[in-house]
């Protein structure tokens, strides 16, 4: 195994953990179905990149975009994440505020298809459907991005975002304030009839999910130095949903886990497919059609997952016994 492929294996099953991490505290423990997960990682990636590169004059001037600072690390990591999380506040008010459950998850994928077709269409702002190349990598001022030391930093970059990102959202499940998510997601008007508000806690943690996939994307296009519209395609959410099904909706462990099994394993078992297997684009299809059969089976024989949702059972709480 090269260093390259290892270091490219690392990142993006990092970026998948940071990304299920953050729709697991919204699907999961909120019950907020996003389908428009996907713009707020593609919004975290743009902006980490006009950030970083150079102005549009620049490199023959082959492609039109705004802005282009060259800002130095982590300043395009930083902004990346917190584009994902304004973008979260309008969008937010529009569709959280009055919209039900159902209705919310319709919008949000219409919004999905929306922005990226704007974003195809409209080249003078983000260099339409050939999207953004040469994205600076990170620190390449300073290390040789071709070398194995900078493949090494990037990994040990990724992963303190990894751990961080656990953290916080750990710290959020397991607190009081989690509690009020997970009784929003079972009873919404009970958890009102008990003094919660509901579209508080729907905005906080849908920012909260925005920043996280923000920084997501963020680490993404540093990595791949490249972002176009379709890489981020609303079916590209749909794969993060497979990976908290499986997982274990509402468990961060079971998150990583569906990360790890799902993005990054069918991504890899393709690999070993011969090229010659069937007609072109064959595979990906394949791929689809796996993807939708384990999530029909899951839901069906194990809706939990691999690792369910803990229960907690305080003391002096009555125990419910069969029979």
């Amino acid at each position: 195994m090269n260093t390259y492929y290892a270091a490219n294996l690392l990142v993006y099953a990092g970026v998948d953990i940071i990304a299920c991490l953050a729709l697991n505290l919204q699907f999961g423990v909120s019950g907020i179905v996003n389908f428009s997960f996907i713009v707020f990682q593609a919004v975290g990636a743009y902006t980490a990149a006009v950030l970083s590169l150079p102005p549009d004059s620049a490199n023959g001037g082959f492609q039109i975009y705004f802005g282009g600072y060259q800002m130095p690390f982590p300043i395009p990591w930083v902004g990346g994440a917190i584009a994902g999380g304004l973008l979260a506040i309008p969008v937010g008010m529009v569709v959280l505020r009055k919209l039900r459950s159902d209705y919310q998850a319709i919008a949000l994928l219409v919004l999905s298809i929306i922005t990226n077709e704007v974003i195809t269409n409209a080249r003078p702002f983000l260099n339409g459907a050939a999207g953004l190349a040469l994205v600076p990598p990170p620190l390449s001022d300073q290390i040789d991005p071709n070398t194995d030391a900078y493949q090494y930093l990037y990994v040990a970059l990724t992963a303190v975002c990894v751990v961080l990102v656990f953290i916080v959202v750990n710290r959020v499940v397991n607190s009081p304030y989690g509690r009020s998510m997970r009784a929003m997601r079972e009873r919404e008007i009970a958890a009102m009839a008990i003094g919660k508000n509901p579209v508080q806690i729907k905005m906080t943690v849908f920012i909260v999910g925005g920043v996280i996939a923000g920084l997501s994307g963020a680490i993404l296009v540093g990595f791949i130095q490249l972002w176009a519209p379709s890489v981020w395609l609303y079916p590209e959410t749909i794969i993060l949903f497979a990976a908290i099904i499986v997982g274990g909706r509402g468990n961060n462990t079971g998150a990583i886990l569906g990360a790890l099994l799902v993005p990054v394993g069918f991504e890899e078992a393709t690999r070993f497919i011969p090229t010659s297997f069937g007609p072109p684009g064959l595979v990906p299809a394949l791929q689809w059609v796996a993807i939708g059969l384990l999530i029909i089976g899951f839901l069906w024989f194990r809706p939990d997952g691999v690792r369910p949702e803990p229960r907690h059972v305080f003391e002096g709480a009555p125990v419910q016994e069969d029979g």
